[in-house]
């Protein structure tokens, strides 16, 4: 599904020397998120052959994934047996701005940079980190979000605030404005640059940024009043359940606030299981959004 956050005309494949080891992983244990998994593997093959700085980084800065990614670079068809429609490539990538080329793949360059874009759009949520600037415009859940929202979830006032996967900083800088202290705990490096420099730039002081994973937070048992997140928890639910509550003081709250989206977002079964609060709003796009709070009682 495309996410229609990127532009990948305006993104080099030199973007995925930004990624973090965590993100190449995901990419290739889930080939960027695409249903057809071959295809993914020979286009993202085809890119890699013809960007060998690329494919040396992936596999130095992910060494568990370095036979997989020297088996895609191995395997990847010269580029007259692996021509393809623009429209199959169009169709199945959900790629912007490549209606005016011709129908078929003319000459090398122009085929590697289709491979490149099937690439790039197959991770888009990745590649956008590498420009969190634009994220405020591009992401329709930034785009279209209301800080109160968040506001209403609990009361920040005076409080220590954890935003667990921070982002670009959506959730930080609108608890700054109530809060004590936020640490706002991300693992992509361009996202925590973005967040510091921000924050130097608005002088705003109580906001504090650090690498951390939702599964392996570095903070001791019971620090923050409030633990708050928006695009994290799901792939490990009981797991990232139990880490948030265990830096969340008794009586605190969890909070999951993950903006408005231009698409019906769904219930979620899994918090409500896990005791969490389930509250359903109308979002600014005229959609059904889910927001969930939970109480800590330890």
């Amino acid at each position: 599904m495309s996410l229609n956050w990127i532009d990948p005309n305006e993104y080099s494949f030199n973007s995925f020397l930004l990624l973090e080891r965590f993100q190449i992983r995901l990419m290739m244990d889930s080939c960027g998120w695409r249903n057809d998994s071959e295809k993914w593997k020979r286009e993202m093959g085809v890119a890699l052959k013809a960007n060998p700085v690329v494919a040396w980084y992936l596999a130095h800065r992910c060494p568990e994934c370095s036979r997989q990614i020297d088996e895609l670079v191995s395997n990847a068809p010269e580029i007259n047996d692996a021509d393809l429609s623009d429209t199959e490539l169009n169709d199945s990538a959900g790629c912007q701005g490549l209606a005016n080329s011709s129908d078929t793949v003319v000459n090398e360059q122009e085929r590697i940079r289709k491979a490149e874009i099937y690439a790039l759009l197959s991770v888009e949520d990745f590649v956008i980190h590498t420009t969190p600037k634009a994220m405020a415009t591009n992401c329709d859940y930034i785009r279209g979000w209301n800080k109160e929202r968040l506001f209403e979830l609990a009361d920040l006032s005076g409080k220590t605030v954890l935003d667990v996967g921070a982002g670009s900083g959506r959730l930080t800088f609108a608890a700054a404005e109530k809060a004590k202290w936020v640490y706002a705990s991300e693992p992509v490096g361009t996202l925590r640059e973005f967040i510091r420099d921000k924050a130097c730039e608005n002088n705003i002081t109580n906001i504090r940024v650090l690498d951390g994973l939702v599964t392996e937070l570095p903070f001791p048992d019971n620090t923050f009043d409030i633990v708050m997140s928006g695009h994290v928890l799901g792939d490990e639910w009981e797991k990232e359940n139990a880490e948030i509550t265990r830096v969340c003081k008794n009586g605190g709250w969890l909070l999951n606030c993950p903006g408005d989206s231009e698409g019906n977002m769904c219930s979620s079964p899994e918090l409500v299981a896990l005791g969490w609060e389930e509250i359903h709003y109308i979002g600014s796009y005229g959609k059904d959004v889910y927001i969930h709070r939970k109480l800590v009682e330890k």
